[in-house]
């Protein structure tokens, strides 16, 4: 099975969605964030192994320890994912953590802050030039 074949998307996307779903709902470990996303999910050709992309809304010291709660947790999650899905190899779970949606935030942040900027100095030119114009006259 190659990596990008249609057989692995799909085993990818249901790992994902399952996951989400054990992470949010079933899992009671406290360092565990409840703002905690999986954002994608990555399983080897072979089904042997598994990369979770997580995303955790919070700071870093909160991260760190949703990180370590899904890692001391990966025994009992795989267990549930063999339950639910039904895989020939269930893949023993890494976790990753994830900074592309906080990366995306930040960004979109700083473009309003900007087109802000913008439209007030676009706002001040457009009042001198009136001002201006007034005193000629």
């Amino acid at each position: 099975m190659r990596k990008n074949s249609i057989k692995n998307t799909r085993i990818n996307q249901e790992v994902q969605k399952e996951l989400s779903v054990l992470i949010s709902q079933e899992l009671k470990d406290p360092r565990v964030n409840p703002m905690t996303s999986v954002v994608a999910c990555e399983v080897a050709p072979d089904l042997k192994t598994a990369k979770v992309y997580v995303s955790v809304l919070g700071d870093e010291q909160s991260q760190k320890e949703t990180l370590s709660g899904l890692k001391s947790a990966a025994s009992f999650l795989r267990s549930e994912l063999a339950r639910r899905i039904n895989l020939r190899n269930t893949p023993e779970l890494r976790f990753i953590g994830d900074q592309s949606i906080e990366y995306g935030v930040n960004m979109s942040k700083l473009i309003d802050d900007v087109t802000a900027n913008l439209h007030e100095e676009s706002r001040e030119f457009a009042e001198g030039e009136e001002a201006g114009e007034s005193e000629e006259e």
